[in-house]
């Protein structure tokens, strides 16, 4: 099957959204003890908020649910107002019935990042690997925080981000000097194992690494090409990402 075949093209972010949001219900409905691995940033606000309604409307039940987030940054604290931690309380966690104690998300203080990240991929192999995981896209094509590299890292792993990443997260901050330069995050082999992958891709900027993910050689220089390997990608994007 092609990877324009993945391809769903909405209206606009709110449709996307919908959509995207409609996979994931979906799979909670089926899936009732199903593991979700979830993302932040942008792009995935409105699915949040579709599935805060659906759950709202009594549609949804997360109390089975256990969630692995992609990443975090380092160092941060969880209360920390720009922690992924913070984003997805706020976001989805506050607003649904799920056990927070099956909400994992890196651990933005670990005094051993290393440790940390192999306890953290033996939790995912203990819960039975992830069902279903949400991804966004960096303008340079990161996927997570793994960014553009010689050679792309497997497991979870504490890595530098790059002066673009920092640049684009920048407007969460008071400035890019308060911005963290380090993240830990789940490696392209955690992602590539997921049973099924969601991608979605928002906004004029982020055309080019749609595009890339459509037409150019897979390359662990721009992370998201790698995705067309996966048996099971799902890509929601509005016509602003994919007419540029």
């Amino acid at each position: 099957m092609s990877i324009r075949d993945s391809i769903r093209v909405c209206r606009d972010y709110n449709e996307m959204s919908r959509m995207a949001a409609e996979v994931f219900a979906d799979y909670i409905k089926n899936n009732p003890h199903g593991i979700l691995g979830l993302a932040t940033g942008s792009s995935p606000e409105g699915l949040y908020a579709c599935l805060v309604e659906k759950y709202n409307k009594g549609e949804l039940d997360f109390s089975g649910i256990t969630s692995f987030n992609l990443d975090e940054y380092y160092p941060i604290e969880p209360d920390n107002d720009q922690s992924y931690r913070y984003f997805m309380n706020h976001h989805l966690f506050d607003h649904v019935n799920i056990n927070k104690g099956n909400t994992f998300v890196p651990d933005g203080t670990a005094a051993d990042p290393d440790a940390f990240c192999r306890a953290y991929d033996e939790q995912i192999k203990a819960a039975g690997g992830i069902g279903l995981q949400l991804l966004g896209v960096g303008q340079n094509g990161h996927i997570g925080f793994n960014e553009p590299a010689d050679e792309l890292i497997g497991g979870t792993h504490l890595t530098e981000l790059t002066e673009s990443t920092i640049k684009a997260n920048s407007r969460f901050f008071a400035s890019a000097d308060d911005v963290p330069r380090h993240a830990i995050t789940m490696g392209i082999d955690n992602i590539m194992s997921a049973a099924g992958v969601v991608l979605v891709v928002s906004g004029k900027n982020k055309h080019g690494a749609l595009m890339a993910l459509l037409d150019a050689p897979e390359d662990p220089h721009v992370p998201v090409t790698l995705l067309r390997r996966h048996k099971n990608l799902m890509v929601f994007c509005d016509e602003d990402a994919y007419n540029g």
